[in-house]
């Protein structure tokens, strides 16, 4: 209590400054500036109907969205482990999510032909790589309708400049109707452009617009089927292109430009970092060895082998002839027996110990 009053008189007569010390105390009733315990963090309180919410598990999220996948092994100890006995009927545990589901499994067999299941972050990160193939799918598109137009375009040049050259003076009043300034138009001085090249060129420029959109087609199939050819050509496809995209930011930067070099980027470092692409992270036995502790089955043979590791360790039996010390070799037709061990006696005979007592007695 003296240092509460200590500290607020040291704060003056300003009453904002009162105000500030009286708050400064802390949860041990004493000021903190004064205080030489350890100082106490203050938690702000959840509200009573604040709920935290948990990070979203993919497993059950796929589950939600493709059912449960239940796998019945021709094992017995494994098939104890993946299955139990309700008053309902037989549960399997789902491969994916972990829960026991009552109902016929979805497949049976041996361990060799159990189902590959994704689970947690392998979800999410199948997720993050189809959302990359469905933007190389549009790229593809985009790039392929680019190639036929420019085709079309240098097969029948001569007519579609007439029509242009036609449709000319009524697209320039309507342009200036609407506003726009026609002599300073990029679409129009592109197009105007586009008829002063030669044939060859153009045929150039559509084989290498649907060259892209093959090479876009191939990144975009290999990153849907979550093959990992499909990575290391998505990443080296994409990282080719990357100093033209930077070379074409320092002449300019459009939003267009600095949106497809941050998605190429990104897709770069997710495949080289997530997929330990050539060797980083430990590569690809490092990336297996991660898929095989995150998977249910694999956790489920792991525990029967240790089980009947520890089962098999006390029936080991000691080989005969055994030596107690090093170098000491037993004679020949001799085994070791431990101190204070007889001869053997027939029934009705005393033992070593019952002969020496009664010869002492004697």
């Amino acid at each position: 209590m003296i240092e509460v009053t200590a500290a607020i008189a040291s704060a003056g007569p300003n009453l904002c400054s009162q105000i500030w010390a009286a708050r400064a105390i802390g949860s041990n009733g004493r000021s903190r500036r004064f205080a030489t315990g350890p100082r106490y963090r203050r938690r702000r309180p959840i509200a009573a109907d604040g709920v935290r919410l948990r990070h979203m598990d993919w497993s059950l999220l796929g589950c939600g969205a493709s059912g449960h996948v239940t796998f019945a092994p021709d094992e017995p100890g494994l098939r104890q482990r993946l299955g139990v006995s309700t008053g309902e009927g037989a549960a399997w545990r789902c491969l994916r999510c972990g829960t026991f589901v009552i109902g016929e499994p979805t497949a049976a067999g041996p361990v060799s032909a159990a189902p590959r299941v994704r689970r947690d972050k392998e979800l999410r990160s199948a997720f993050i790589l189809r959302v990359f193939a469905v933007e190389r799918f549009l790229r593809a598109i985009a790039f392929g309708a680019l190639a036929i137009a420019i085709w079309r375009f240098a097969a029948s040049r001569m007519s579609i400049e007439e029509a242009y050259d036609h449709a000319l003076p009524q697209l320039r009043a309507f342009l200036r109707q609407l506003g726009f300034n026609v002599n300073h138009s990029k679409l129009l001085g592109l197009i105007q452009h586009a008829f002063t090249l030669n044939a060859r060129t153009l045929t150039w420029l559509a084989l290498a617009a649907g060259a892209y959109a093959v090479i876009e087609i191939i990144e975009a199939v290999g990153l849907w089927l979550l093959k990992r050819w499909g990575e290391y050509f998505a990443m080296i496809a994409t990282s080719i292109g990357i100093p033209y995209e930077v070379y074409d930011l320092t002449a300019k930067v459009t939003w267009l430009r600095l949106v497809a070099f941050v998605i190429n980027v990104a897709l770069v470092v997710y495949l080289v970092v997530t997929k330990r692409l050539f060797g980083v992270r430990g590569g690809k036995k490092a990336y297996e060895a991660r898929l095989r502790s995150a998977s249910i089955l694999q956790a489920e043979i792991d525990a029967v082998a240790a089980a009947a590791g520890a089962a098999d360790q006390p029936g080991k039996t000691e080989t005969a002839g055994r030596t107690d010390q090093p170098g000491r070799t037993p004679a020949p037709g001799k085994t070791d027996q431990p101190p204070g061990a007889g001869t053997a006696r027939g029934p009705g005979q005393p033992t070593d110990a019952a002969a020496t007592n009664s010869s002492a007695a004697e």
